[in-house]
C-alpha cells in the first residue's frame, strides 16, 4: 500500500476527538503559521507522504513542501509546511508520532540490511507488529530495505510448534497443508525435521534458534531444494555470522516490535 492510501481520519480521531480545546482556545482562528518539520538525529525518513495527508485533512489548503523523500537518510529539515494556525497544532502530534515510528522502523531495518550486505541474506519482517498498524509498519520495513514475510493468516502457510504439536508432526503438517496449494513453510528445531519437511514437499524450512554450526549443516541437507530461513533471538551483533551460513533469509522480530522512533519535531518559523 501507498502512505496516501491511508485514511488518516482515524489516527486524528483518536487524538482530537470534538476539537482541539487549547489551540481553539488561544489561537486567533484566522491565524496562519510557518513550520519546519525537523529530523533530530540521523535516521532513514519513512512516513513524509502521510505527515502531508495529515496536515491536509484539518487544512485542505496547507502548503507542504518536502525537502526529502521516504528512503533518504537524513538528519535536520525534512519539510517544510504553511497553513492554518489551529489546524497545523492539532495535526502536529498525530503527524510526529506516524513519522517518528515509521521512520524508526526503517532506521533499525536500514542498520540490519547493511550488517549482511554482500552475503545473499534477504531480511525478513514478521508478523509482530502493532495492530492497525501493520501496512505502515511494513511499508517503513521495505522503506529501510528489508522484505515483508507473509502480511496475515491468510497468505501462506507457516506451521509453528504449536501447529506441530496438534498436527502429528512435521511430516504429516506439512503434507495436509500442501492441500492449501500455497507456500508452505515450516518450523525445524533439529535437522531430523528438516529431512522430514524436505521428504513432505515444504516450499521453506525455518531454522528456528539453530546455532550457526547446525545452520551450516542444516543448509547444507536442504541443498537448495527449499528456502531456508534463520530466526530466533538474532541480534545486530550475530547477524553476520548467520547469514555467513548461506541461508536465505533472516526474520527479525525486533524490526517492528523493538524499534525505537525517530526523533523529530514541528518547529515554528
Amino acid at each position: 500500500m501507498e502512505l496516501t492510501t491511508v485514511d488518516v481520519r482515524q489516527f486524528l480521531a483518536e487524538d482530537v476527538g470534538d476539537g482541539d480545546v487549547t489551540a481553539e482556545a488561544v489561537v486567533p482562528a484566522d491565524a496562519r503559521l510557518d513550520a519546519t518539520i525537523l529530523v533530530e538525529e540521523r535516521g532513514v525518513l519513512c512516513g513524509l507522504e502521510l505527515v502531508e495527508a495529515v496536515f491536509r485533512e484539518l487544512d485542505p489548503g496547507v502548503d507542504f513542501e518536502p525537502v526529502a523523500r521516504d528512503g533518504d537518510t537524513v538528519e535536520g529539515e525534512a519539510a517544510r509546511v504553511s497553513g492554518g494556525a489551529r489546524a497545523l497544532l492539532t495535526g502536529e502530534r498525530t503527524a510526529l508520532n506516524l513519522l517518528g515510528r515509521l521512520s524508526g522502523i526503517a532506521t533499525l531495518t536500514r542498520r540490519y540490511v547493511d550488517a549482511v550486505a554482500a552475503t545473499g541474506a534477504v531480511i525478513l519482517d514478521t508478523r509482530k507488529t502493532t495492530p492497525g498498524l501493520r501496512a505502515l509498519e511494513k511499508l517503513a520495513v521495505r522503506t529501510g530495505g528489508g522484505t515483508n514475510h507473509r502480511f496475515g493468516l491468510y497468505d501462506a502457510v507457516l506451521i509453528k510448534d504449536n501447529h506441530l504439536r496438534l498436527g502429528g508432526g512435521v511430516a504429516a503438517s506439512v503434507r495436509r497443508a500442501k492441500e492449501t496449494r500455497l507456500p508452505v513453510e515450516v518450523e525445524c528445531e533439529t535437522l531430523d525435521d528438516v529431512r522430514q519437511a524436505l521428504d513432505a514437499g515444504a516450499d521453506g524450512i525455518l531454522l528456528d534458534n539453530m546455532a550457526t554450526a547446525q545452520l551450516r549443516e542444516a543448509v547444507r541437507v536442504v541443498g537448495g531444494r527449499a528456502r531456508t530461513e534463520a530466526s530466533g533471538g538474532i541480534t545486530l551483533d550475530t547477524i553476520r555470522e548467520v547469514a555467513a551460513t548461506g541461508v536465505d533469509a533472516i526474520s527479525i522480530g525486533a524490526l517492528t516490535h523493538s524499534a525505537r522512533s525517530l526523533d523529530v519535531s514541528m518547529e515554528v518559523r
